[in-house]
């Protein structure tokens, strides 16, 4: 247990992930593009990376278009994906 949270937080793991979030939040605040557009975008780009970091930027890729959804969707009052309708 203590070797996966060392994994999840090691420096490269948050790196990923903080990339993954910002790639999710420019493809999320686009309209018309959802979340799972952005993993089927960007799962080509984890094919060389170790399973772990490609899981962590995924999970930020996902998380990361969830909100830039809501951005599109409160300053253009254009909903672009369906998670951000009530937005």
């Amino acid at each position: 247990m203590w070797e996966g949270i060392a994994t999840a937080l090691s420096a490269l793991s948050l790196t990923f992930a903080v990339l993954g979030v910002v790639l999710g939040v420019i493809i999320g605040a686009i309209p018309g593009l959802t979340a799972t557009f952005g993993i089927a975008l960007l799962i080509p780009v984890t094919f060389l990376m170790a399973p772990e970091h490609g899981m962590i930027m995924l999970a930020g890729i996902y998380a990361g278009a969830i909100y830039g959804g809501s951005i599109s969707a409160i300053l253009l009052n254009i909903p672009g994906t369906p998670a951000s309708i009530v937005s």
